[in-house]
């Protein structure tokens, strides 16, 4: 005997037999819309979940909790933040949620995006971001990107220049808190223009140069760095001409036989004003270099560590600052200040 076809249905259909059951009883609606009267029970239990999803959604299967204390624990403490008046993003939620499955021995619990996301449907929960605009190419800018290319292949050619002499530097700009909508109030370390620059700089054979970071401050840190990363500082915390020419002379300079400059080489920045000064230009020609400047909107399509390196470089920072903000050992002044990250 072949096993009865099970039906699917939907939550139109479910909500009119709870109506149905309503006035004439469980029974009488299970003879009207020919199902078992153990469905119309189960479906008046869910009305309430039926009434606010999709008229043709099917079922719930597979939105149930694998580990629901553990749920119940992360969304406790995402209504503690949130009173308190702190920032709750989902990167904190998967590191909160990964903190907590170690406090309570889970094991293969990975908290992925696909997990959060099921686990904020599940509890209803939503993250409002701030929206961006994505730079517009030119319109021009198969002609500009043509013109960039052929100067850069004429360098290369006319001068043999080698790949591990050929660099591209780009700066990635980092604040260190993410401010809140006008709606959502956020309780902040109150460090928020506390920015600072990381130069990279990469050459054409994957090597890397050390980076340089800039920090918004008239003087350096008190604090040890790791070895190999050079620290400066300003007031603005931004790349400017003398940052620049520190950067030529400390960090280029590393590049292979970069200290005597007696290989060729090809410099390849973006069209940021610092790097198109008359005194830049100059540093980098004694240096035995030529400079090649990316057209302005274009480097997105023309700028490798833009497209390669500095996504993947901003992804791992802002998880290492959720962590700090999430778990990190936090003091405060006697104002009750919380104190800026190391």
């Amino acid at each position: 005997m072949a096993p009865e076809k099970r039906h699917a249905y939907e939550a139109q259909f479910k909500l009119q037999a709870i109506s149905y059951a309503e006035e004439h009883g469980n029974r009488a609606a299970a003879r009207e819309f020919k199902i078992n009267e153990s469905m119309v029970r189960k479906w008046k239990k869910q009305e309430n979940e039926l009434r606010q999803v999709k008229k043709t959604k099917l079922s719930f299967r597979g939105n149930k909790a694998r580990w629901p204390e553990l749920e119940d624990r992360l969304e406790q403490w995402i209504n503690d933040q949130r009173t308190a008046g702190r920032s709750v993003s989902t990167v904190t939620i998967r590191l909160r949620a990964i903190t907590l499955a170690e406090e309570m021995k889970i094991e293969h619990f990975q908290g992925g995006p696909s997990w959060c996301f099921r686990f904020m449907k599940r509890r209803h929960l939503s993250i409002r971001e701030k929206t961006t605009v994505a730079q517009q190419l030119p319109a021009d800018y198969n002609e500009k990107m043509a013109i960039f290319r052929s100067y850069g292949s004429k360098k290369i050619a006319d001068k043999h220049i080698q790949p591990n002499h050929i660099t591209n530097m780009d700066e990635v700009n980092h604040t260190v808190e993410k401010m809140g909508t006008s709606t959502v109030a956020i309780r902040t370390t109150a460090h928020e223009k506390s920015a600072f620059t990381v130069v990279l700089g990469c050459h054409a054979n994957g090597q890397k140069l050390p980076p340089m970071v800039i920090f918004k401050r008239n003087t350096l840190p008190k604090e040890k760095f790791p070895a190999g990363v050079i620290v400066k500082a300003n007031q603005k915390g931004w790349m400017d001409e003398e940052k620049m020419k520190e950067w030529l002379s400390e960090v280029y300079v590393k590049r292979p036989h970069g200290f005597f400059h007696a290989s060729p080489s090809l410099l390849i920045c973006d069209s940021m004003r610092v790097h198109l000064t008359a005194t830049v230009k100059n540093q980098v020609q004694q240096m035995n270099s030529e400079l090649a400047i990316i057209p302005g909107g274009l480097t997105k399509e023309l700028q490798p560590l833009d497209i390669a390196v500095n996504r993947a470089f901003k992804v791992k920072l802002r998880t290492a600052w959720e962590r700090w903000m999430t778990d990190g050992e936090h003091s405060f002044t006697k104002t009750g200040r919380q104190r800026r990250a190391r």
